[in-house]
């Protein structure tokens, strides 16, 4: 009886405004379901094992109430992949390598086509693309203070 009364909810165009709820905050919108109070025949079935046809008034409800949760859900599930890709690229920009070699064994790690950790399957990123590359680089080294008239030290990379 259910599923044929979604059936009949999902074909209507439009159904009435059933109850208006004020939001919970002056930010949030007011809740509104829109619905239909229908009576049909159906078999009720007693404590006592009896068996008859009674009228039972069903109200097919259309609410957005989930609708709107999942949103907000999947929102912030959004948000907290952007950051942890952001972390990861920070990540990767932060590491510095002394030759080729270790940067290449680096990419394999992060793009999951090396060994796992601790005996485990590497994962990989479920839902994006994340591109590596090697490019040679000189920086500034941190040793000590030079003097005024030295260049300061660069180390590659």
């Amino acid at each position: 009886m259910r599923q044929a009364l979604e059936a009949w909810g999902r074909q209507q165009p439009a159904l009435p405004l059933l109850v208006e709820k004020p939001g919970r905050t002056k930010d949030e919108a007011p809740r509104r379901w829109h619905g239909h109070s229908i009576l049909r025949r159906v078999e009720v079935e007693y404590s006592k094992g009896r068996v008859t046809q009674e009228e039972v008034r069903f109200v097919v409800v259309h609410s957005s109430q989930l609708a709107r949760q999942q949103t907000q859900t999947y929102a912030r599930a959004q948000e907290k992949e952007a950051g942890a890709i952001a972390d990861h690229v920070r990540q990767v920009h932060t590491r510095w390598f002394a030759c080729e070699v270790d940067a290449e064994a680096a990419i394999a790690e992060y793009a999951h086509r090396g060994p796992g950790r601790r005996g485990r399957q590497p994962q990989s990123w479920r839902h994006h693309t994340v591109r590596y590359r090697v490019v040679a680089d000189t920086r500034p080294t941190r040793r000590g203070r030079p003097s005024k008239t030295d260049p300061p030290p660069m180390e590659a990379g």
